[in-house]
C-alpha cells in the first residue's frame, strides 16, 4: 500500500511553473482549460498488435476495421504529474479526475492497462484524448498567443 511517494516520481504541474517553454505542447482539461501535463509527460509506446490482443474480450469484427483513418490509440499515457498525488495514494487503481472541475479524464493502474491499439503499458497514467485539447504557443512579437 503506498501511503508516500518521492517528490522525484511526479512531473511539475504546468500550473505551478510561471512560464511555459514556447516550444512546448500543454494539454488542457476540455471542460474547463485547466493545464493538466506537457507533451514531454507523454511516455511513448510501441503499437500494439490492435484488435487480436483483445481476443479474450470478444471483439466483433467490425472493431477490426483500422483502415477508416481511425486513430488506433485512444489515449495519452503520462508520467505522473503532481496534481495526480492525492489520488493516487493508499490505491492501486482509479479514476483520474480533473483537479479543478472534477470531469473524468482517464484512469491509472500501478499494474498496468491495455491500450486501445493492444500495447500493454505499466505502471499506467491514461488520460483520453477525447477528454484533452493541445495547446501549442505560438511567438506573436512581443506577445504569445496559444493555438489550439
Amino acid at each position: 500500500e503506498l501511503q508516500d511517494l518521492p517528490r522525484e516520481v511526479f512531473a511539475v504541474d504546468p500550473t505551478s511553473i510561471c512560464q511555459t517553454p514556447t516550444t512546448e505542447v500543454l494539454y488542457r482539461c476540455r471542460k474547463c482549460r485547466r493545464a493538466l501535463f506537457r507533451g514531454s509527460s507523454i511516455l511513448s509506446h510501441t503499437e500494439g498488435s490492435g484488435p487480436t490482443a483483445f481476443a479474450r474480450k470478444r471483439i466483433t469484427d467490425s472493431a477490426q476495421l483500422y483502415g477508416d483513418g481511425r486513430e488506433k490509440c485512444t489515449s495519452y499515457f503520462t508520467e505522473p504529474v503532481q496534481w495526480m498525488e492525492p489520488a493516487l495514494l493508499g490505491v492501486l487503481e482509479g479514476q483520474l479526475l480533473c483537479p479543478k472541475c472534477m470531469s473524468k479524464l482517464g484512469s491509472f493502474s500501478w499494474r498496468g492497462e491495455q491500450c486501445s491499439c493492444g500495447r500493454w503499458v505499466t505502471p499506467a497514467f491514461q488520460i483520453h484524448k477525447s477528454r484533452v485539447d493541445e495547446v501549442r504557443t505560438l511567438p506573436v512579437g512581443n506577445f504569445q498567443a496559444a493555438k489550439t
